[in-house]
């Protein structure tokens, strides 16, 4: 199992536009979590930029979520960049050490 690191760089007006969006989001975001595909993610304080940390076997799912998201959809998310990320230390490290 791999991990993935789905990084977002916000809209300056992404606190103001996020409410219309945001349930959306996050349904899509519980269905990645329930398919076991999303860890954990949220944004960056001051919110910039969000990180969401994904596992699996290849990015497909990442990018598809990321291509699905209505933040993406929307243009609350101005970039977005999916980087495979090696762990080697704690609970669930891709490859421990």
């Amino acid at each position: 199992m791999k991990h993935f690191l789905l990084t977002y760089t916000l809209a300056p007006d992404y606190l103001e536009r996020r409410p219309a969006f945001r349930m959306e989001h996050l349904a899509l975001a519980k269905e990645a979590v329930a398919r076991g595909e999303l860890v954990l993610g949220g944004p960056l304080n001051p919110p910039e930029e969000a990180v969401l940390l994904f596992a699996g076997d290849d990015a497909s799912s990442v990018e598809a979520f990321a291509r699905a998201d209505p933040y993406v959809v929307n243009g609350i998310v101005r970039e977005w960049r999916v980087r495979e990320w090696t762990t080697v230390v704690g609970e669930g490290a891709m490859s421990p050490v």
